[in-house]
């Protein structure tokens, strides 16, 4: 079982050391990426939504909800994610600069695939779609379409 105050404690820790590195090399950037970010991100909303998460990555979904939902968790730090394919619900997180996060989007998949409809597939398989374009997604939902934080 996770020690959730332990993880919290230990991803801010992990974004005041970077913030720290920053400050004592000015121009330098110690921006945590790439499967870091990726991995951080499936856990952080794991422990927020109690999810269980599946085996690291599990081919269209990440995590599954206490009812099955399969959920698809896209995390990031710049201004937009990546999805190759139509996730069943998918939650969207910015991680930052604390440790913490702020939710862009929880709901279903279909709600954002269908922003690509008529779109040509980009060389690398995956669509962009941007954080702001999210927001206004997720401003749409009903509260019942999303899935709960964990108490």
């Amino acid at each position: 079982m996770i020690d959730h105050d332990k993880f919290r404690a230990l991803v801010k820790q992990l974004y005041a050391t970077v913030n720290e590195l920053e400050a004592m090399f000015p121009g330098r950037h110690f921006t945590p990426d790439g499967h870091m970010v990726g991995s951080l991100g499936e856990c952080l909303v794991a422990d927020a939504y109690d999810l269980k998460l599946k085996a690291a990555s599990n081919k269209g979904y990440d995590a599954l909800t206490e009812t099955g939902v399969e959920v698809e968790i896209k995390a990031t730090q710049s201004s937009s994610v990546a999805f190759r394919s139509q996730p069943q619900h998918a939650i969207i997180i910015k991680i930052l600069r604390d440790g913490t996060f702020e939710e862009i989007y929880n709901g279903p998949g279909i709600l954002v695939w269908e922003q690509f409809r008529g779109k040509r597939l980009p060389s690398n398989g995956q669509f962009q779609i941007s954080l702001n374009k999210l927001r206004q997604l997720n401003q749409t939902l009903a509260p019942a379409s999303r899935v709960p934080r964990a108490m």
